[in-house]
């Protein structure tokens, strides 16, 4: 009988796949506008155009963007074992939190639950704004895409684009005026799941650094 082969520890450590979010970008759209099928070239991996009506929500703090996910499970226990012999999900919650740092129309819009564009929605930056506390306010749907990017060894750019197709602003944190910090809209938004889609959420890594790394 041969004697097994002890493992190598190190085999199948690569650190090429340690990946950092260097820069994170939020694009914004009303519900009504095109979902995103793939936000990249299928050839080279390159980030395409965006449907039309996806507004960039800006700077946000460098605490980046945090995607909580509340994950209940229902358990089923037995008298005799002291593990559960079913568990099955409950409910799964997934949100997506940022503090934007611009005002700017998405960012407003999004915290005073208004549509982005179209009958209801500010005018553009430098003109007049006013905004009027409904009695019952509405709480619109948005598309959102959220997209960070970092380079392989060899330069090139690696994707991770997470694709909400149906979500709504869930929560909101203080907005403070003050000397000693910008103006912050704080914001978390909860996905749900499209009808059209069948799902809450789309996700791809992508790009041509990331394609790159086929060769190792």
């Amino acid at each position: 009988m041969s004697t097994p082969t002890p493992p190598v520890l190190e085999d199948g450590l690569r650190n090429d796949l340690i990946r950092k979010q260097l820069l994170q970008v939020i694009f914004a759209a009303d519900y009504s506008a095109a979902a995103i099928t793939s936000p990249f070239d299928t050839t080279t991996g390159a980030l395409a155009a965006l449907p039309t009506g996806y507004v960039p929500i800006g700077y946000t703090t460098d605490d980046g963007i945090t995607f909580p996910t509340d994950l209940s499970m229902s358990d089923v226990t037995s008298s005799q074992s002291t593990e559960p012999t079913r568990s099955d999900v409950e409910s799964e919650v997934l949100t997506a939190s940022y503090v934007a740092q611009e005002t700017n129309r998405a960012t407003v819009a999004m915290y005073e639950n208004m549509p982005l564009s179209g009958d209801g929605s500010l005018p553009e930056i430098g003109e007049p704004w006013a905004l009027t506390r409904p009695a019952t306010p509405r709480l619109p749907y948005y598309r959102m895409l959220f997209v960070g990017v970092d380079y392989g060894d060899d330069g090139g750019e690696i994707y991770v684009a997470k694709f909400l197709p149906k979500a709504r602003v869930s929560s909101k944190d203080d907005s403070q005026w003050a000397r000693s910090t910008e103006t912050q809209r704080p914001v978390t938004v909860q996905a749900y799941r499209d009808p059209v889609l069948k799902t809450a959420k789309k996700e791809w890594i992508d790009g041509p650094g990331w394609r790159a790394l086929a060769a190792g």
